[in-house]
């Protein structure tokens, strides 16, 4: 694998897991205390058209001559002692999400290359670790402490590394030399375009690369010319990380791995009142606060907590944190221990100092987000939600409910003025419920009406109050005709109940038009 650098400054990593789904599997059966079942070679099966062929392969399959692909009855055949397991690609996801999350103790800038590898940009961080290799060397004795089977290599961008680590086999003198031996295969075209380029004998990277780029896009297309200018570094082949930077970053390391929870916890309250120190400087708060607990055999926990309103009150901060640690079903595992915290601030809002109100206002508000942010917390950021004004005249698209870490300051809503009927009821039916109804005339408004079997007669109306259909918008997911018109009126029955109803469409838009109750007035 190669390692040598190019002129520029920008180093990046590749880690290529060649047998990921047996590790995982294996590695899940040594937390539980199952048989690892590690001298059977295994393999895992998928049904592809009917068949069960071969999805993945451990190393002693693929040493036997397996690979994927293949019909399960041919690999049977061929080695009867075969173990077998489910293909479960969302379980490697998750593998592999969980390996980039530790992963972000070298850098920040870490991207999931599926099914199983992971691209890192770490230029500017190597000498925290002693050098390039330094870090690969700490890279590797973390992940074999997971049993993990893992090549790298590192490049001047991100398609060198990633083809380096997945097709190099013999070290070349220079990163410039060991692209060029990769076989075609390294530029990751559709298996149509990699047999063309063979058959025209152009086998190695080295051999497109002294054809001229014109021939190649007229014969083989543009994406083998830009997959091949990647691949030499003369274009960009940027790594889209899986998270965004923070604003603020604090992270404590230490010598020797802490097994407490309590004492990771301890750590990250005194980088959180870093952090207010920080916030302070830049007279912001944070909405946004991440925890994590980064174990000694490269694996990572995150907790994350939100709040409604911007903050840099260390207790508040780690109250919502153990709120959250409380709440989960499955509780924080130190392993082999901790052996750094890190506390982000990935959403960062203006904070100027506020002068408290006399009568307690602003104290009552900063209580009722208090309240909000710890309920959210425990019981999920979509369980609290805020109910907020839209601008729509549609009645049951007038108000959001969002989730109430997350949604804007209260605004103020429509009102009637004093001593003016209420112009909408309290509760609106969803959908609005189909009534039959006796009118007066075709337009005019209803006389009587039946709803869930009663009958109902009309002694007072006011109305109609028309409301027309969102123009720009089509009704009922229809695209060949607009919404229709609505004439909404509020009646009065002979028992003084109070009701919203309307009538779907006029006359002139639609032959028969229906009636709803729309809601209920107090």
């Amino acid at each position: 694998m190669s390692s040598a650098k190019p002129s520029g400054n920008r180093r990046c990593l590749a880690l290529w897991f060649p047998f990921l789904p047996a590790d995982r599997l294996r590695a899940a059966r040594r937390r539980t205390g199952a048989s690892p079942e590690a001298q059977a070679p295994l393999a895992f099966v998928e049904k592809v058209k009917g068949a069960l062929r071969l999805a993945a392969v451990d190393a002693q399959a693929l040493a036997l001559g397996l690979e994927p692909g293949l019909p399960l009855a041919d690999a049977r055949a061929r080695v009867p002692d075969l173990a077998v397991a489910d293909h479960d690609p969302d379980a490697d996801l998750a593998w592999l999400e969980a390996l980039a999350e530790g992963c972000g103790r070298y850098t920040p800038m870490v991207a999931v290359d599926a099914p199983d590898g992971l691209l890192l940009d770490i230029s500017g961080c190597a000498h925290l670790f002693g050098g390039e290799a330094g870090l690969v060397a700490d890279i590797e004795a973390r992940l074999a402490q997971s049993g993990l089977a893992v090549r790298h290599a590192l490049a001047g961008n991100a398609a060198g590394a990633r083809a380096l680590a997945r097709f190099q086999t013999v070290p070349a003198a220079d990163e410039a030399t060991a692209i060029r031996r990769l076989p075609v295969a390294a530029l990751g075209l559709d298996p149509e375009a990699e047999l063309g380029l063979r058959r025209a004998g152009l086998k190695l990277v080295g051999d497109l690369a002294c054809r001229p780029l014109a021939g190649i896009a007229a014969r083989f297309g543009g994406d083998a010319v830009m997959a091949l200018r990647r691949l030499l570094g003369e274009a960009d082949s940027p790594i889209v990380p899986r998270r965004t930077p923070p604003t603020i970053g604090i992270e404590r390391r230490f010598a020797e791995p802490i097994a407490r929870t309590e004492y990771a916890l301890a750590v990250l309250e005194e980088l959180a009142g870093e952090a207010k120190r920080l916030l302070e400087e830049r007279k912001a708060g944070g909405r946004r606060f991440e925890g994590m607990f980064f174990r000694s055999d490269g694996l990572a926990r995150s907790i994350r907590v939100e709040t409604s309103r911007p903050t840099r009150d260390p207790a508040m901060v780690m109250r919502l944190f153990r709120e959250r640690i409380g709440a989960l079903d499955d509780p924080i595992d130190p392993g082999f221990g901790f052996d750094m915290v890190r506390l982000s601030v990935p959403l960062v809002e203006p904070l100027a100092a506020a002068q408290l109100r006399l009568e307690g206002g602003a104290t009552h508000e900063a209580e009722i987000a208090a309240l909000v942010d710890r309920l959210s917390t425990r019981l999920g950021r979509g369980r609290v939600r805020r109910l907020v004004p839209r601008d729509t005249h549609i009645p049951e698209q007038a108000q959001l409910a969002l989730p109430a870490v997350a949604a804007p300051p209260p605004a103020a809503w429509d009102a009637a003025g004093p001593g003016d009927p209420p112009l909408r009821p309290i509760h609106l039916f969803d959908p609005p419920q189909p009534i039959d109804v006796i009118a007066e005339v075709p337009d005019g408004p209803p006389h009587r009406f039946r709803w869930r079997r009663d009958a109902h007669e009309v002694r007072r109306f006011e109305g109609p109050e028309r409301i027309a259909a969102e123009w720009w918008q089509r009704a009922d997911g229809a695209i060949d005709r607009p919404g229709l018109t609505r004439d909404y009126y509020r009646v009065e029955d002979a028992r003084g109940r109070r009701f919203w109803i309307f009538r779907h469409g006029l006359y002139e838009e639609k032959a028969d038009p229906a009636w709803y109750l729309h809601g209920v007035f107090a």
